[in-house]
């Protein structure tokens, strides 16, 4: 299944994307659903709706029409890997890692599918990121590799949004990574069930509407059950924790000095993740 979040009155609904249109959970249950609820209750919450849809006269809401909220509210943990794609690696003259390289941001740094993102007034290299992200959907510790997508409940795209002097005034990454609306998500959480092989997805970027990221996820260097398995050797993942898998090359830290031309306001960033879908932001 595709669901999202969407705006509503002052309060998130849960929505769930179909051929003729958004269904507004609130209207196939008496008690209003969570997305946050349907996560923690893995496969048997999906199979709930799916029978609540089958079961319901339902209404559609045309996407066209809504106000997108983040696929999750209140993760836990926002976990990123970075340099986690060879080529990228290469592009920013570091050693390709022999483990995954994590670090985090926080909740401020959530934003929506056509959320607009405020630039911060003393930054002035901001740069985009594409890449896959991982929504947990089970309690996960010390998991083994063959048994960590076992764990997944989904995956959404995402952009490390990044200012680079911020990023790189110290050895620690974490001003330049969690600035407010840092981190956009969406539109769609898409249940693990529906993605064949997310280490063969493809994955671009593109700056008003001129590519500036392409590949695809089996060039990762950590796949998604190496990330999984290893970050839960020392915390404890829990339902609705999302992990940024990493960035392909094409970065605007990776050109040459020269050719940097960073994002500035009014520019638009298009993330596109095969049979995920397209998050866009504008900034400001």
């Amino acid at each position: 299944m595709k669901l999202l979040n969407f705006n509503h009155d002052g309060e998130i609904r849960l929505g769930i994307k179909t051929e003729q249109g958004i269904i507004d959970s609130t209207t196939i249950f008496d008690n209003q659903m969570t997305m946050e609820e349907v996560i923690s209750q893995g496969t048997e919450g999906v199979t709930n709706l799916q029978n609540a849809i089958q079961d319901a006269t339902v209404s559609y809401v045309d996407e066209s029409t809504l106000t997108f909220a983040p696929i999750v509210t209140k993760p836990e943990k926002i976990i990123c890997v970075g340099l986690n794609y060879a080529k990228h690696a290469a592009e920013a003259n570091l050693p390709i890692p022999t483990t995954p390289v994590l670090f985090s941001k926080f909740n401020n740094a959530l934003a929506a599918h056509q959320e607009i993102i405020e630039l911060p007034k003393n930054g002035e290299k901001f740069d985009y990121e594409a890449e896959l992200v991982i929504v947990i959907g089970k309690t996960a510790k010390n998991v083994s590799e063959e048994d960590a997508l076992d764990y997944v409940f989904g995956y959404s795209v995402g952009n490390d949004f990044s200012e680079r002097s911020f990023q790189f005034r110290t050895s620690q990454w974490l001003l330049g990574k969690t600035g407010d609306k840092f981190a956009p998500v969406g539109p769609y959480l898409v249940t693990a069930d529906e993605i064949n092989d997310v280490h063969n997805l493809q994955i671009e970027c593109k700056v008003n509407g001129v590519t500036r990221q392409s590949e695809n996820t089996k060039d990762m260097v950590f796949d998604c059950s190496e990330i999984v398995s290893y970050a839960s050797q020392y915390m404890t993942l829990e339902p609705g924790d999302l992990i940024y898998t990493g960035t392909p090359s094409g970065v605007i830290v990776g050109y040459p000095e020269e050719k940097q031309i960073w994002l500035k306001s009014g520019d638009e960033i298009t993330i596109s993740i095969e049979n995920i879908g397209t998050l866009t932001n504008v900034l400001e």
